[in-house]
């Protein structure tokens, strides 16, 4: 029994040997973890997942097998696999590889290429500034994205498809591989590089060093989260009778890659989310609001990069008269204005913007005037506003195309930093991060629809109005939100977003996520995401009014039905603030939840988007990791074995003859 227990020990020591003759680190190890930590180099990284829908699967996974280990070989030196290995790629490598993968898996053309793809079990994708630099563009998603919830028909348009003579959209995230896919950190990048390096140097070597995929997961559950509106003046709920106009911003806050949990969006869409709150901070300085001609409704959409589905849900609730949307009236919504993606408006000191419209309308004619004479208030920003071009199949992919499929009357504008295609290289990337924005055209942005959104609620003709040249843009405002949601230092742990939330990550991502529990209007905070969160404390603080008596603590509700509790989470000690901002689950139309299950309902003849809609699902993860270590080639294994054999046995004959002999000798005796 003892020397049994001893055995893995010497194995552990064994392979901590080894660890430690490749790394050339020498440390003192005091216990199992510690030589468990010396062992495995634990990878940095953020994987492709598997997502599922009504009609197939996309993403990547490794089915049948709840760990992968494979020798870690560089692609461009793997031109004869004939061992399972995990695939070293430079981004560039990664589409050829993928395109391969799916060219053979589909039409089995060349035989050696299916024996090579099935000794593929893993895909380590490189990173680093060097890597990112030399792409013309990179965009895994197509080139013409959702163009099944477009509301015209030209869906063959290309809105993702060249930048600078490089054609992108290739489509690669909508497509399923059966082998993990996992983008490395560029510390982890160096550290792969040289464990490739080295098992090529010693092909038959003594050892080699794997890599470990674990992916597992639970249950699916649905794509989706919680969107968020709030309303500037604030909506008396106590009355029964709301008949302002209503002029409705939207932006979205949810993004896509080919990676999950690195969903930036930076340009698309997060440019757009930055610049309505930069614009509201601006807005909430103006007094006066309740004398105004309009009432102000801003939007922030999640779930619009997996079919729309924050626009859909808040248009299907407002047809319910749910309580989410409480004090709204979709007749009343008189034009729709979306900022889209703004944040490469800049160049050579101009800031230019194209106005895509959904057609001639007296509403949309008024918006185009305010935009106009919001520029020229801006003069000395060097602001230019173009009306896109006339050859454009209709409005670009965006949140108004819900809107427009629910009423094709329906009056609206995006305002975006492209006219014909996307100037976006990295659209639904890794890549689109704070490096592919300017912040100087996210100000630009938000000035210019701060001032419009004033003129249109006021129906203010003056354009000298002293009123409108006060309305200014926060630009440390911008900068400080920049460095909050689109990178990780300081990211979510910065002060701003500290001041109102205790978030869970400290690192960014804006992919939407799925829906965990019961979707409600008065959702349970853990369930809901950081970014989530922050816009609606954001929004309720900036449109709040003040109030007669002095704030009030709260810990969760406020008593008065037009007030709501902000920053809650900062140690129970929230405050009661009259604001109306509210939360709006945003999952498919086609889903219900019901009796603690996840039900899929029949197509809506009313809801054309529902019939198209795949319903998305994301296999719920209970762990996800990789990690490297050094193992002995099975080669060895096999020898050792042989020679312990073979030990055994001459050890055998050896006893035998001794004691043959000794017995012998004593006999003599």
């Amino acid at each position: 029994m003892k020397a049994m227990a001893v055995r893995p020990l010497l194995l552990f020591f064994f392979f901590a040997q080894v660890r430690l003759s490749f790394s050339g680190e020498l440390s003192s190890m005091e216990s199992i973890p510690d030589l468990q930590e010396s062992m495995y180099m634990v990878v940095d990284g953020y994987p492709c997942v598997r997502l599922l829908n009504r009609s197939g699967k996309i993403g990547c996974s490794n089915p049948g097998r709840e760990k992968v280990v494979a020798s870690i070989r560089r692609f461009r030196n793997a031109n004869d696999l004939t061992q399972s290995t995990a695939v070293l790629v430079s981004l560039d490598e990664l589409q050829d590889l993928l395109h391969r993968y799916r060219s053979i898996h589909i039409c089995f053309r060349i035989s050696n290429d299916v024996s090579f793809h099935k000794n593929i079990v893993g895909v380590l994708v490189e990173s680093g500034a060097e890597i990112r630099d030399k792409l013309k563009g990179f965009s895994p998603t197509q080139k013409f994205p959702q163009a099944e919830f477009a509301p015209y028909p030209s869906i063959n348009y290309e809105w993702n498809s060249m930048v600078c003579y490089q054609s992108i959209g290739s489509g690669i995230m909508l497509k399923a591989y059966d082998f993990p896919v996992f983008l490395l950190s560029e510390s982890s990048t160096s550290m792969l590089q040289e464990v490739a390096d080295k098992n090529e140097k010693v092909m038959n070597g003594y050892t080699t060093s794997v890599a470990e995929f674990d992916l597992v997961m639970q249950t699916c559950l649905p794509l989706g989260g919680y969107s968020v509106w709030s309303s500037l003046p604030p909506i008396n709920m106590s009355s029964s009778y709301q008949s302002k106009p209503i002029i409705l911003l939207v932006a979205s806050m949810d993004s896509a890659s080919f990676f999950r949990d690195k969903s930036l969006g930076a340009d698309s869409p997060i440019s757009g989310l930055l610049s309505l709150l930069a614009a509201v901070d601006a807005l909430s300085r103006v007094d006066g609001w309740n004398d105004l001609n309009k009432q102000l409704v801003f939007l922030v959409l999640t779930g619009e990069a997996w079919g729309y589905l924050g626009s859909r849900r808040f248009l299907h609730e407002l047809d319910m008269q749910s309580d989410g949307v409480s004090g709204l009236n979709s007749s009343l919504i008189e034009m729709v204005l979306e900022i889209g993606s703004v944040g490469k408006g800049s160049s050579q000191g101009v800031k230019t913007f194209f106005t895509h419209t959904t057609g001639v309308s007296s509403a949309v004619n008024d918006a185009l005037d305010a935009l106009k004479r919001a520029q020229d208030s801006l003069k000395s920003e060097n602001i230019e506003v173009l009306s896109s071009n006339s050859s454009n199949p209709g409005i670009p992919p965006s949140s108004l195309m819900a809107f427009l499929k629910k009423n094709s009357l329906t009056s609206g504008i995006v305002l975006e930093d492209f006219d014909t295609a996307f100037t976006n290289k990295f659209y639904h990337s890794h890549l689109d991060d704070m490096a592919n924005i300017n912040s100087s055209a996210v100000v630009a942005a938000a000035s210019l629809i701060a001032r419009s959104l004033y003129i249109l609620a006021s129906d203010n003709n003056d354009r000298h109005s002293s009123v409108l040249g006060a309305i200014n843009v926060n630009t440390s405002l911008v900068e400080e939100l920049m460095g909050c949601l689109l990178s990780c230092k300081p990211g979510l742990s910065c002060e701003m977003v500290k001041n109102y939330i205790a978030p869970a990550n400290v690192c960014p991502s804006h992919y939407v996520g799925v829906v965990i529990g019961e979707p409600s209007f008065k959702p349970y905070l853990g369930y809901v995401d950081d970014v989530s969160r922050f816009v609606w404390n954001f929004l309720a603080d900036r449109t709040s009014t003040p109030k007669e008596n002095a704030s009030s603590r709260c810990s969760k509700d406020c008593t008065n039905e037009d007030e709501v509790c902000i920053r809650a989470e900062i140690n129970g000690k929230g405050v009661c603030v009259i604001s109306t901002t509210r939360y709006v689950p945003a999952y498919s139309t086609r889903l219900m939840f019901e009796s603690g299950t996840w039900n899929v309902l029949p197509p809506n003849s009313s809801d054309s988007m529902g019939s198209v809609d795949p319903v998305w699902t994301e296999s719920n993860w209970n762990t996800i990791g990789l990690r490297v270590y050094t193992i002995q080639n099975g080669a060895y294994d096999h020898l050792i074995l042989i020679g312990g054999i073979t030990v055994t046995i001459l050890a055998y004959f050896m006893i035998a003859l001794a004691r043959s002999f000794i017995t012998k000798a004593l006999k003599r005796d």
